[in-house]
């Protein structure tokens, strides 16, 4: 008798803590690839929200350049991908020097800023001259 409780409740502890655990998942792994990679429509605005956060200096960029969203693969998953190229500032009027970096996005919305390689590689550039008037 003593045994069967015992069992009951390791058998109640186990469904427990799987309950927990699951509680716990992230919720995006049952999302639809539909659903997460949808166009972002208003990328270029949120390029720009999300610059001032990304750089120390965001006035005075030059040579901004911006890439159409296209589905890349980033980290291990297929994302909506805007390739960003730009000139910022280091410190003062010095400048860093052309760099390329990737905006993400997520259900049509700006989720980070990430290191590009290969993605964008041969992306074609437009002008983005919204970038090069930011103030701070």
């Amino acid at each position: 008798m003593q045994r069967i409780g015992v069992r009951r409740r390791s058998v109640g502890l186990l469904f427990g803590a799987m309950f927990v655990l699951d509680a716990c998942a992230p919720t995006h792994r049952s999302a639809d690839e539909s659903e997460i990679n949808v166009y972002p429509a208003n990328y270029k605005a949120e390029i720009l929200a999300g610059m001032h956060a990304y750089l120390n200096d965001p006035t005075g960029i030059r040579e901004p350049g911006v890439s159409e969203p296209m589905v890349r693969s980033v980290g291990s998953d297929n994302r909506y991908l805007v390739c960003v190229r730009f000139n910022g500032k280091r410190r003062g009027n010095e400048y860093a020097g052309v760099r390329e970096i990737g905006a993400v996005f997520v259900a049509g919305r700006f989720d980070r800023f990430v290191e590009v390689r290969e993605q964008c590689a041969g992306a074609a550039y437009a002008s983005f001259p919204e970038l090069g008037k930011l103030a701070r």
